[in-house]
């Protein structure tokens, strides 16, 4: 196990951040996706889940976002979640970064405050001073990291990404990653942890710590050169 991975399993926590017991979920012609599935997240970081087509692990995502509900166990989460999807374009809908981050801002905050946050969360992603920038000319990196930058604006502590660098070239890849790895291990007053799916084996070095998905069911959490061990 990495010194990282030891630094953060080894911290002492108020509460889990997440936590879920025995979560079990079949689809209506009788496919156990789920089978009484156990685990939890003990701080803020990157975390990733590696496993095939059909493991469950998307499935896993909409439940812990309350998209589809349990239909046994129970889910414990103190954080407020932002889903991030392997395609930015579905989360994209207004046609300026600004205006599309405006979506995702709390509705209490006055105008100062979100072009504030709309600032602060574009330089987060690298997008800074591309407010007024147009939709349709962003690449496919950058409107991934514009998606991000919309997790960080609706103020969410828990980012579930479902394969977000599936659709994207090496590059943009590892820009991804070192973007969501940056924001999850800053010591801030907001700490970040998240919740990553791939099934690129490389991807697991940048995370502190990774558990493998199958058959419906969750294992321990280990350094991700551990996991990439056990898989080659």
């Amino acid at each position: 196990m990495t010194e990282q991975v030891k630094k953060t399993l080894g911290k002492t926590f108020s509460h889990k951040s997440l936590v879920l017991e025995d979560i079990s979920f079949a689809w209506k012609k009788g496919h156990c996706v789920l089978d009484k599935c156990s685990f939890s997240v003990p701080g803020p970081g990157l975390w990733m889940l590696v496993g095939g087509n059909g493991s469950g692990k998307s499935t896993l995502f909409r439940l812990i976002s309350g998209i589809i509900r349990p239909q046994g166990g129970h889910i414990s989460c103190s954080l407020k979640s932002a889903l991030v999807l392997q395609n930015p374009d579905h989360h994209l809908l207004l046609p300026s970064c600004g205006s599309d981050l405006q979506l995702s801002l709390p509705r209490e905050m006055n105008t100062s405050e979100r072009n504030k946050n709309i600032t602060f969360a574009l330089k987060q992603v690298g997008l800074t001073n591309m407010s007024d920038r147009p939709i349709h000319t962003l690449s496919g990196g950058q409107k991934q990291r514009l998606a991000l930058a919309g997790a960080l604006a609706s103020q969410a502590s828990l980012f579930l990404l479902d394969e977000p660098t599936a659709l994207l070239d090496p590059v943009s890849q590892r820009s991804i990653l070192e973007i969501v790895r940056q924001i999850s291990r800053k010591s801030t007053e907001h700490p970040i942890t998240a919740l990553w799916i791939t099934h690129r084996l490389e991807e697991l070095t940048y995370c502190d710590g990774a558990a493998i998905m199958d058959k419906g069911k969750l294992g321990k959490w280990f350094s991700g050169d551990q996991i990439i061990k056990k898989l080659t």
